[in-house]
């Protein structure tokens, strides 16, 4: 059966969660030059990695300071510009590495509510992690970027080629049409299930290897055809996330 929109609940589900990513860097960088006595939350817009040194970009409160931290303790920080951009450096991890962005302005703090995941040293999946949110990758993915779950409820998400074109999204022997936003992004939420469970994605096939096992503190593992991680939000709610890895060239 296909439906060319979501049923009421998914759809308002969809949007809510469109309302929660993160906006586009220049919007950011508007709300951060026109926003009086509150501090903006910084948005990573990209990391890339340069031989042994992960490059970090967003946006944020203008000559405001941005901070980086992991659960272990360090922290790495830069100065936005006049305009909002930042740029922190740092060691390429020899792992995986968690860190919490935060704004700092003058005596003000601003923690982000996004967690940066970078895998594999930068060389496997980097994205964004939002408790209760679809995750935002930042590396090449395929065409479903993510599955997000936490106690049977799934959300799936990923980023459309040309940015307009509806997305056809097949689980559960139905087939619903997404239309991603003005970036190409979708969000949808799919049915229960426990897993394995397949899903297509723009003609695609995915399978879902099932959510991560409990775990204290990052968890991460090869699971099927990705990347499976099991973390915690800034309140302390467990969520996991796989993530799809295209197919090397």
């Amino acid at each position: 059966m296909k439906r060319a929109m979501l049923s009421m609940s998914a759809a308002l589900l969809a949007a809510a969660a469109a309302a929660c990513s993160p906006a586009p860097p220049d919007q950011a960088r508007a709300g951060a030059q026109t926003a009086v006595g509150w501090t903006r939350p910084p948005v990573i817009a990209g990391v890339e990695r340069s031989g042994s040194t992960l490059i970090v970009t967003g946006v944020a409160e203008p000559q405001g300071r941005v901070v980086l931290r992991s659960d272990e303790g360090a922290a790495f920080a830069a100065s936005a510009d006049a305009r909002g951009r930042f740029e922190i450096r740092l060691p390429a991890p020899s792992l995986h590495l968690l860190l919490r962005p935060e704004a700092q302005i003058g005596q003000d703090a601003a923690p982000s509510p996004d967690l940066l995941l970078i895998l594999a040293g930068g060389q496997g999946p980097v994205a964004i992690l939002r408790p209760g949110a679809s995750t935002r990758r930042l590396d090449a993915a395929p065409p479903l970027g993510a599955i997000d779950s936490d106690a049977g409820m799934r959300l799936a998400s990923g980023r459309a080629a040309s940015g307009t074109a509806r997305v056809e999204v097949q689980s559960g022997g139905e087939t619903v049409e997404v239309l991603p936003d003005a970036s190409g992004r979708w969000s949808i939420m799919l049915p229960p299930y426990d897993g394995p469970d397949e899903i297509r994605v723009a003609g695609r096939a995915f399978v879902w290897p099932g959510e991560a096992a409990p775990a204290p503190g990052l968890m991460v593992e090869q699971a099927g055809a990705g990347w499976r991680v099991r973390w915690s939000g800034p309140e302390g709610a467990r969520q996991s996330t796989w993530l799809p890895v295209a197919p090397a060239p």
